[in-house]
């Protein structure tokens, strides 16, 4: 009689990680059966990832404590190599594609199709290649670089890839945390597409809307254990919200809201921007910000919402210190005074910061510790005689990290050491030190748990409430709707309307972010 396979692909049993003076895991279980979506999540910093990189290989068998058995047979993966072999892929958070190389030549990278001979043979790759992005959904030509390709199509490459070696679990960490919704959409079918295949995805997320649509079952880890795993559908399921429980889980109490509440008492007019227009850096005559006219007032937030491409980040990045584009016009004004920032620099002594979007490329400097890049934009408040003040950087860094609890055991330890929230917090610390008027705040939240969101918004209206005007662009229309006053729509590079949150609508926002002609 024939062996059937066992139902669970996967087992792991007591994983115990410990890096010098950190347990990373302790005792962690986790079971995924075959065929299923398998959702983790988790708070910045719970060991999700950690997680994922022992059952990899990133982490190797005799570095961690615990057993991992793999289709009823027991697992010690030395590299990804070995993993790979068995059929387990992992596709990172962070792209690992190699921007001048050619699609086909991502894909098969250190898994070249080679002839006899040993060369590789092109004909083949690109075949092959084709059929790998067609099967993800992509129509590009196997030969196109990489670079010339936006994140949502590059996420597709790094899954043709995963596919293209045979894969039978499908590790996915945070595929969505950059993707506009159409792309998010696309990847969600695609794992459903795998998933009829008889592929199993593990998938980690902070988007618990994605996760409640298509996980099977989410296992939730809290402080580097294993918390609890939730039936997301049938007759298993608990009653009442699953999001609700998943962050009662995540965070180990109940959020009584997602958004603080917060008294609105807008004050005078601190920003205004008047006819702003801004032409593409390299593609002459191209507009990507048309005619925009917007303000902000003292103690109000204020929403930009559009989709990809709509050109909210550009506007931000122009009106500080022009960091993007070309053939900038209109009249920006701070307090009712006329500014002309042509830099960085005479944007912060205009009283404006911002925060980007891609705080590890922007943000912050990854190989300083969390004082240095506190300090980074003001050293000029901290110098003397052409020398920092070490002892008032301390200070101020001790400051921040008590104010915006970012956890941390000290200001000396290297930022690349911090979750994501923690990061972020750097970074906000960074950018209130300049003493600004108007923080810009670009996707201030991406890629961070509940709970952090919950501290970034809380840390929001504690700058409203000092008076700061602060404007938000975000990808999450509950995110707008929860913690703005105003809200300004953007479509293809010109603001289609401006809605009060009291009278506004995820449906009627996604109208004007669609609309072609300004109203």
């Amino acid at each position: 009689m024939a062996e059937t396979a066992p139902t669970d692909i996967l087992e792991m049993r007591g994983i115990t990680k410990t890096f010098p003076g950190v347990k990373a895991l302790q005792d962690v279980n986790l079971t995924v059966r075959r065929g299923e979506i398998h959702a983790i999540c988790g708070e910045n910093g719970a060991g999700k990832s950690t997680l994922m990189k022992v059952l990899s290989g990133v982490y190797p068998h005799g570095t961690y404590e615990g057993d991992i058995v793999l289709d009823g047979e027991n697992a010690e993966f030395g590299s990804i190599n070995d993993s790979e072999a068995r059929g387990v892929v992992i596709i990172h958070q962070e792209l690992a594609l190699v921007p001048y190389l050619s699609i086909a030549e991502n894909i098969f990278l250190g898994n070249e199709r080679r002839r006899g001979g040993g060369a590789i043979d092109w004909n083949r790759t690109n075949q092959e290649a084709a059929q790998l992005l067609e099967r993800v959904g992509l129509k590009e030509e196997p030969t196109v670089p990489v670079s010339v390709l936006g994140v949502g199509k590059q996420q597709l490459i790094e899954i043709a890839k995963a596919i293209s070696k045979d894969v039978s679990l499908l590790i996915l960490d945070e595929p969505t945390a950059a993707l506009n919704d159409n792309d998010s959409e696309h990847l969600l079918d695609l794992l459903r597409q795998f998933q009829a295949q008889g592929i199993t995805s593990i998938m980690i997320s902070h988007k618990l809307g994605e996760i409640a649509e298509i996980a099977d079952r989410t296992t939730i880890i809290r402080d580097g254990q294993s918390i609890e795993t939730i039936e997301m559908n049938g007759p298993g399921a608990p009653e009442g919200d699953l999001q609700d429980r998943i962050i009662r889980g995540m965070v180990g109490r109940d959020l009584e809201h997602r958004y603080p509440e917060r008294d609105s008492h807008p004050g005078e007019e601190v920003l205004r921007v008047e006819d702003w227009t801004v032409y593409h850096p390299t593609q002459q005559g191209r507009v990507i910000v048309d005619k925009a006219n917007l303000t902000v007032r003292a103690g109000e937030v204020v929403g930009i919402a559009g989709l990809m491409g709509a050109g909210r980040t550009e506007l931000a990045m122009s009106l500080f210190g022009r960091s993007y584009g070309r053939d900038i016009s209109g009249k920006a004004y701070v307090h009712g005074k006329e500014i002309d920032p042509k830099s960085v620099p005479d944007a912060i002594r205009s009283g404006i910061a911002y925060v980007s979007e891609d705080r590890k490329h922007y943000g912050l400097n990854l190989i300083e510790d969390v004082r240095r890049n506190i300090s980074a934009a003001s050293l000029g408040k901290l110098a003397k005689n052409g020398w920092v003040n070490e002892h008032e950087e301390l200070k101020v860094a001790g400051e921040y990290r008590e104010s915006m609890n970012i956890r941390t055991p000290s200001v000396l330890v290297e930022v690349n050491k911090l979750s994501g929230g923690n990061q972020q917090k750097v970074v906000l610390s960074k950018w209130l030190n300049t003493k600004p008027e108007v923080l810009i705040l670009d996707e201030p939240t991406r890629g961070i748990d509940v709970g952090a969101k919950y501290e970034i918004y809380t840390i929001i209206n504690k700058l409203v409430a000092e008076g700061k005007a602060v404007l938000v662009i975000s990808s999450e229309l509950p995110e707008l709707l929860g913690i703005c006053d105003r809200i300004y729509t953007l479509a293809f590079g010109r603001i289609t309307g401006e809605v009060s949150v009291d009278s506004a609508t995820q449906e009627g926002l996604m109208a004007l972010m669609t609309q072609e002609n300004q109203s």
